[in-house]
């Protein structure tokens, strides 16, 4: 069997499918596990809960769905938003239709609904590529968008059109509806990211992310290999579709609480293209940073003038944000296209081998 060992890094087949490969990143996301499952709840307060962790996580999942289809399949989507959106309505009617069905098992259930959908908008995806695969999805978007507002049935015949989240219960401790503790659905909310990202993990590095990859890196000589490519690029779809539908039902069951069908508009498929961009195309982790490097950049944008002892008007603020997100996202495109994942590992190398450069 080939294998090579060069320092701390040995590479083998082995090594290259593994998640973690290296020791320290073993230890370093067994820290990070351990944080956010006990340090956030004991530490961190209801306002930071509710307001930067549980959509920081919503977003990741919803950047990781995004991410396995554009960066790992090479197939740009601008719908996801509407995916999002076929989740949420799925898992709003099942949940109000069967409530004696844990609402856990729903919320899981409402990403095969999107997959669904997914796969029918991606079905194009053989014939056409690059900006027409993107208009056809933008096209995806506004249909499904245009289905919230226009079809009744899918809110009980609420007359605003919009999702009111029912109270569920989960050992008798609520988990969904305005009696729930921002503690246990940033708990739920975890649990949910954290056990679909393992799967995306085990995707990848397995024998179906090459495919995807090959498919992205050149599509005729992936054919030509054996790979079939409508089947590869329709599970592209499906994947990515199931975990947009997940982080779309978790963002109005344990984040917003209510949601008209505005809530998934165009510029939320915008809002989560640009964090895979920005976090890195190909990257799990990149998504996360991308996610989190978005969402909180407004935070900061708010609290650090008023540290300062500025007085910062809200418009302002919001300018500042897209002016700061649209000229990261040129500067990664020309100088670092893999975003911040790719600095984040290049930084990793250099202290692995530091003081010895070479």
């Amino acid at each position: 069997m080939f294998y090579r060992e060069a320092g701390q890094f040995k590479t083998n087949y082995a090594d290259d499918m593994a998640i973690f490969p290296i020791l320290q990143d073993k230890i370093g996301v067994a820290v990070i596990i351990a944080a956010a499952f006990v340090g956030v709840p004991l530490l961190g307060g209801s306002f930071f809960i509710n307001a930067v962790m549980i959509p920081f996580l919503v977003f990741a999942l919803a950047a990781i769905g995004l991410n396995l289809l554009t960066g790992y399949t090479g197939l740009l989507s601008l719908g996801n938003a509407g995916f999002m959106g076929v989740g949420a309505f799925a898992c709003y009617k099942l949940t109000t239709v069967f409530p004696q069905v844990n609402i856990i098992v729903w919320l899981l259930v409402s990403g095969f609904f999107s997959a669904g959908v997914g796969v029918i908008f991606g079905l194009p995806s053989l014939r056409i590529k690059g900006f027409y695969l993107a208009v056809t999805t933008l096209a995806a978007q506004f249909f499904l968008q245009w289905c919230f507002v226009r079809i009744p049935w899918l809110t009980n015949h609420n007359i605003s059109g919009a999702i009111e989240v029912p109270t569920r219960t989960l050992f008798g401790i609520a988990i969904t509806g305005p009696n729930a503790a921002p503690e246990v659905r940033y708990l739920v909310v975890l649990s949910v990211v954290a056990l679909l990202t393992l799967v995306a993990a085990h995707l990848v590095h397995g024998r179906v992310g090459r495919m995807w990859m090959a498919v992205r890196d050149m599509d005729i000589a992936a054919e030509l290999m054996g790979i079939r490519l409508l089947p590869t690029k329709l599970l592209a779809f499906a994947v990515s579709s199931f975990y947009a539908g997940v982080a779309g039902a978790l963002m109005v069951f344990l984040y917003l609480g209510s949601a008209e069908p505005d809530a998934f508009s165009i510029n939320l498929s915008f809002l989560i293209l640009f964090m895979v961009i920005i976090g890195g195309l190909g990257s799990l982790i990149g998504s996360f940073m991308g996610a989190a490097f978005i969402f909180i950049l407004p935070i900061v944008l708010r609290y650090l003038p008023q540290s300062l002892g500025f007085s910062v008007g809200a418009a302002t603020i919001e300018h500042l944000n897209y002016m700061i997100i649209g000229a990261l996202i040129i500067a990664f495109l020309i100088v670092e296209p893999h975003g911040l994942a790719r600095l984040w590992q290049t930084a990793k190398q250099k202290l692995r081998t530091w003081p010895f450069p070479y």
